[in-house]
């Protein structure tokens, strides 16, 4: 079962992004997700390899934004792509079917296509405004994430969503008791990586 936090990496260059995802999978994180908009090819294979290998020393899951071809390039485990990214079908035939394929979602629709897409995982979002992404679409709230998930159900879609956007500490519980899989969170563990304790806690606390 994939891990119910997941960490999307941050930071304005390599050293701060291998940074910041080292102090995450030291405070206890076991996902990470490599995001990194800034850099040319060179300095993102260096970083992916680096963050990759930090990540197999702390035997946490390695995924990469977007970049499916460098994925394959450092045998990571797997990408997250967007509603304007590579086609999932198209990345799954270069990836294989062994390596982990996430989605973006934005409405009821988007879901539905994805999981005719056959992702792995879908992130929903954003649950509120976020600094941290360019064009961001609709806001959901929590309303939002209530009623995708009760139309997700009634259809029986069986898939894990990740809450993603703006998360707070505070926000942990109402998101998971909408019945989410987990959350994907960004700037709240950049900026205090020592919260993952209490964030695990608010997260499991109904397994």
């Amino acid at each position: 079962m994939f891990s119910k936090l997941q960490y999307i990496s941050q930071g304005k260059t390599a050293e701060e992004q291998l940074y910041n995802i080292h102090q995450a999978l030291d405070n206890g994180c076991d996902w990470i997700q490599l995001r990194f908009k800034n850099g040319n090819p060179q300095e993102l294979f260096t970083l992916a390899e680096a963050a990759k290998t930090l990540c197999e020393e702390y035997l946490a899951t390695f995924i990469i934004n977007d970049k499916v071809d460098l994925a394959l390039q450092v045998n990571a485990d797997g990408v997250h792509l967007g509603l304007n990214d590579m086609k999932i079908e198209e990345a799954r035939n270069i990836l294989g079917n062994h390596k982990i394929i996430g989605g973006t979602a934005n409405t009821l629709e988007d879901v539905l296509l994805r999981i005719k897409e056959n992702c792995d995982y879908i992130g929903l979002g954003p649950f509120r405004f976020t600094t941290t992404k360019d064009n961001l679409s609709p806001i959901l709230g929590l309303q939002g994430y209530l009623n995708i998930v009760a139309q997700m159900k009634a259809q029986n879609m069986d898939i894990p969503v990740y809450a993603i956007g703006g998360i707070q500490l505070e926000d942990i519980e109402s998101l998971m008791e909408t019945g989410i899989h987990g959350i994907a969170i960004s700037g709240l563990i950049t900026e205090s990586p020592q919260l993952l304790t209490q964030l695990n806690e608010k997260i499991y606390v109904n397994i």
